[in-house]
């Protein structure tokens, strides 16, 4: 799946809930340059394990395209791989590293609020269970699988970041549905599809130690790391569709159009927006802003539209 003359491969991996918005197919593009300037394949990956909504794969494959981003080898899909998640969790639990969890949410909750328990982390209600307890709660609800974690915390190297060491506890491998977690998808996804760069908002950055000590257990490499400055909307939250006129289908209805979008992203980066050749010709990990961009989509939108019939 690799080109074997290249480092590796970078990745971007959606979740097919709907449109790609500013803030999505700005790290698209950021992802895109940090694999090409460093002649890494750059592949495309469907993260369709959780929310799908009808459509959305081929609307963000569309979108993408429109934006001139090109991706090497056929779209990975998550739901094609459960085999692949099931065997790496047989792996670890042949090693004594996966146990069975029952907490609800609630539960852990309640657990985590208490004074000893390390903030966000999951305190090993269940870790220890006694045979005997263990089919007791089962009657109750289905279990959980857990990674029976022999550290507390992990470091990683980040581009961006430098070196950061983040929270490591018994995270779910699979969900008490039996479907896979993020956290053990996007790494065994990763590992066996040979991607060695990984690029994506920095509101991902705490969830990376546990991911990168997941990959040290499974004797895949770690990847490089580099969480980018998302977009923001004007209360500095995170964008979404209620903010409007943050998709390429809202913009197009204002009469502006792909390439208007894309000089747009570009400049937000402060590099070339004239292409995506010129912008990859002056990109710099090192020079790209470290602070979230604030999106305004009406100044947006006055700023392109008196230019939207020059560009089509």
């Amino acid at each position: 799946m690799v080109n074997g003359d290249s480092l590796g491969a970078g990745r971007y991996a959606p979740s097919p809930s709907g449109p790609l918005h500013l803030g999505n197919l700005r790290t698209a593009i950021l992802a895109w340059l940090f694999a090409r300037s460093s002649d890494r394949d750059f592949l495309l990956r469907i993260e369709d394990l959780d929310r799908v909504r009808a459509g959305a794969e081929q609307l963000q494959l569309k979108e993408l395209a429109d934006l001139g981003l090109t991706f090497d080898g056929p779209v990975i899909r998550q739901h094609e791989r459960l085999d692949s998640y099931l065997k790496v969790v047989d792996q670890l639990r042949a090693q004594g590293l996966v146990y069975e969890c029952f907490c609800s949410r609630k539960d852990i909750l309640e657990a985590g609020s208490a004074p000893h328990a390390a903030p966000g982390a999951y305190p090993g209600t269940c870790r220890e269970l006694t045979e005997k307890q263990r089919a007791e709660k089962a009657l109750e609800r289905p279990a959980a699988l857990r990674l029976r974690s022999k550290v507390s915390s992990f470091t990683i190297t980040d581009q961006l970041h430098g070196e950061y060491s983040g929270l490591v506890d018994d995270f779910v491998l699979l969900r008490n549905d039996g479907t896979p977690a993020y956290n053990l998808a996007v790494v065994v996804d990763d590992g066996q599809s040979g991607v060695d760069q990984v690029v994506r908002g920095d509101d991902l950055l705490t969830s990376s130690p546990r991911q990168a000590y997941l990959a040290s257990l499974l004797d895949l490499p770690i990847p490089s790391y580099a969480h980018v400055p998302l977009a923001l909307n004007t209360d500095g939250k995170r964008l979404a569709k209620r903010d409007g006129s943050v998709t390429l289908e809202d913009l197009s209805e204002r009469g502006i159009n792909p390439a208007q979008v894309r000089e747009l992203l570009l400049e937000s980066l402060g590099l070339p927006a004239e292409s995506l050749d010129a912008a990859l010709r002056a990109f710099d990990p090192a020079q790209l802003p470290r602070e979230p961009w604030i999106v305004r989509p009406e100044e947006i939108v006055q700023q392109l539209m008196p230019n939207a019939s020059h560009n089509g």
